[in-house]
């Protein structure tokens, strides 16, 4: 397929070589700055770099035109567009429904959610990253499973809602745990401890929890759940330098208590 491509940030960085490495041929990349726009399309073959105003004014001939922007300018990208009529507008946000293609009645709308993170110089293993695909008509919902087909061999079609609370626990799963493992790394750093003592650690929680049945619930340990509280309240004491981390504390403390209540039916 022919892809015209907005965006040149972390996915678009990802997605663009994926594409072109499953036989389809990245037309255009546009962005807002050239720069990274250039450095992307430089990887691809046969690809042009386009101002982003000048792509949405008159976009080149695509199969498939992919915003992989952030998420609030999605809306603005396509109702900004003079999309050719029968145009196939795809984005690539977890959290924004289908809907948001509904001021451009001509345009066919799409989602293709790839649930994964994407980072600079991290290589993306892409036939197990699980892509999830919803369209406004049947021929976009063929096209963009055989374009997620092309790339992953975890393909499946959600509706919006659905896709918003897997965004959201991948939120939960992902961002909030690399934030606490930023916590805990700036805590170590003040007692001149190295991060990697945590490695074992974390990858025994992790590899535990995917394990656990029927969630992780059932494998919590620590002294929250123990309800240990001379250490709960020396953790508390020495976090007294970081207020917003010592509140952080208290909460997940009285979060993994009441889950514990829950299972235990009291």
């Amino acid at each position: 397929m022919k892809i015209g491509l907005f965006g040149a940030g972390r996915v678009a960085s990802a997605l663009a070589p994926a594409l072109a490495a499953a036989g389809h041929q990245v037309v255009f990349v546009a962005s807002r700055t050239l720069g990274p726009a250039q450095a992307l399309a430089a990887t691809l073959p046969a690809s042009q770099v386009l101002p982003q105003a000048a792509a949405l004014a008159a976009p080149p001939p695509a199969d498939v035109y992919l915003l992989a922007v952030p998420d609030a300018a999605v809306p603005l990208l396509v109702g900004a567009g003079q999309w050719p009529a029968g145009a196939l507008v795809v984005h690539v946000a977890g959290a924004l429904p289908l809907a948001v293609f509904a001021s451009q009645p001509l345009v066919r709308g799409g989602v293709l959610y790839p649930l994964q993170t994407f980072s600079p110089g991290r290589r993306i293993d892409w036939p197990g990253v699980p892509l999830f695909v919803e369209a406004a008509d049947p021929d976009a919902e063929a096209t963009l499973l055989a374009l997620a087909g092309s790339l992953s061999r975890r393909v499946a079609l959600l509706a919006s809602p659905q896709r918003l609370h897997l965004h959201l626990g991948a939120v939960w799963a992902s961002n909030f745990t690399n934030h606490l493992l930023g916590v805990a790394h700036a805590l170590l750093a003040e007692a001149d401890l190295p991060f990697e003592l945590l490695h074992p650690l974390v990858r025994e929680t992790v590899d535990k929890a995917l394990d656990a049945q029927p969630s992780p619930y059932a494998v919590q340990t620590g002294p929250a759940v123990r309800h240990d509280a001379p250490t709960l309240a020396a953790h508390e004491a020495a976090l007294a330098a970081h207020p917003a981390w010592q509140a952080l504390y208290a909460q997940l403390t009285a979060s993994i208590q009441a889950a514990k209540r829950m299972a235990e039916g009291k």
